[in-house]
């Protein structure tokens, strides 16, 4: 299914309109506009796994790092009048020290990163990007399964400039995690070709 997107509506939409949408869609409102996409496909969710799984030892744990983070995957971020649902969003357990009972959060991420995808990445890349640099998200990170690379955008003067980039086969480090260092390619299924092949008798 492609993703749903209702143009220059009469009326903004409403979370009403998130609540219609069938279960296997997400569902944001983007500067008033219903925005609705499939749940991600498997490469997709392979990065956004990994990825956490990579940030989650160190930084919320403590083992070999700093702790300190509080992670979540497609948590839904009420921000004033915008529901956006990142692929993966950090606080600093400072401003986030508890999870609510509600199903959203209103505090402003600390680091978010975006799975892009072809039914998402304009969006990602536009309206809501413009969206975390005006609630000040410091950091926020760009991945792209289909390219394999990693763009890290830095929040300077309210607006985002690109920090450092990374594609298959780097080792990254970066902010705001630059105590730990992983390389790319955990983000990506390995191919089979590329599998050691067990030797023949």
């Amino acid at each position: 299914m492609n993703r749903i997107v209702r143009k220059h509506p009469s009326a903004p939409a409403t979370y009403a309109d998130i609540e219609a949408l069938p279960e296997n869609m997400v569902g944001e409102i983007v500067f008033g506009v219903l925005n609705a996409h499939p749940r991600p496909a498997p490469p997709h969710a392979f990065a956004a796994f990994e990825l956490s799984g990579e940030l989650r030892g160190p930084f919320r744990k403590g083992v070999d790092g700093p702790g300190g983070w509080t992670f979540l995957i497609e948590s839904e971020l009420h921000l004033a009048d915008h529901v956006i649902v990142p692929d993966i969003a950090g606080w600093r357990s400072v401003r986030l020290s508890g999870l609510s009972e509600k199903h959203y959060i209103e505090t402003p991420s600390d680091w978010l990163c975006e799975i892009l995808s072809p039914s998402t990445a304009r969006i990602d890349r536009t309206d809501k990007l413009q969206i975390y640099a005006s609630f000040g998200v410091p950091h926020c990170w760009y991945v792209d399964p289909l390219a394999k690379t990693l763009e890290v955008l830095e929040l300077q003067k309210e607006k985002y400039t690109i920090a450092a980039t990374f594609k298959a086969g780097d080792d990254v480090t970066a902010p705001p995690f630059e105590a730990h260092t992983f390389p790319l390619n955990v983000l990506w299924p390995l191919d089979p070709a590329d599998e050691e092949q067990p030797e023949t008798p």
